[in-house]
């Protein structure tokens, strides 16, 4: 069962996928109510206990998400939310980003990656995204760790809306727990390739790159 009908060849190796409008851009994180209630009711996380100076981690992948707090069933991770940020925001975090490991690929050397690891605010990781089943697929998707002044301008500046979509998440769950593929299709948000100028996506480590592949 896969979340996807689109074949390993369609889609690059690293791609930002999500959803989003001229404005705007939609990641996902997962919390307990004490920091998910006040968030949804503020549009932000505005209030503790969401800690301005540790690293908070966004996901434009909602299955990944589902992955990471098995389906809001993990402690702490009860309630989904889906946050609205600027997308100038993200592009802006995504410029400060360094890969959380070192790869040839993308930096000279390792004592560059790690000068520049230890300037920066932000991390990417690029994990195997999943499907339906929570099962690997063969690409990878964007996990953005933020920390320092970014929290701050992602809270204060960047997040538009803040929306608790447990509910949907669980029914996406039961409807694949039932062998509903086509209803929990369906029902999931409705992610598209996020373009990213060359140059971006080449310091964040995006793109089709045979030679990032696992070699068999």
């Amino acid at each position: 069962m896969s979340a996807s009908r689109e074949s390993p060849g369609d889609v690059p190796y690293r791609q930002v996928r999500a959803v989003y409008d001229e404005e705007s851009i939609t990641v996902y994180q997962a919390f307990a109510a004490e920091i998910s209630v006040p968030a949804v009711r503020a549009g932000t996380f505005a209030h503790a206990p969401f800690g301005l100076d540790r690293m908070t981690w966004i996901k434009p992948s909602f299955l990944w998400m589902m992955y990471r707090s098995g389906w809001a069933t993990k402690p702490g991770q009860e309630h989904v939310l889906s946050v609205r940020i600027r997308r100038d925001g993200f592009e802006k975090a995504l410029s400060r980003a360094v890969l959380s490991h070192f790869e040839p690929e993308t930096y000279p050397d390792h004592a560059t990656w790690e000068t520049l690891k230890t300037a920066s605010p932000v991390r990417v990781q690029w994990d195997p995204e999943r499907d339906l089943t929570l099962q690997q697929l063969p690409w990878r998707s964007l996990q953005l760790g933020l920390s320092g002044s970014i929290v701050r301008e992602y809270v204060h500046d960047w997040v538009i809306g803040i929306d608790d979509i447990t509910d949907r998440a669980r029914e996406i769950h039961e409807a694949v727990r039932l062998g509903q593929v086509d209803a929990a299709r369906a029902a999931l948000p409705q992610e598209r390739p996020y373009s990213l100028p060359l140059e971006l996506a080449a310091h964040i480590g995006a793109g089709p790159r045979d030679d990032r592949r696992p070699r068999s």
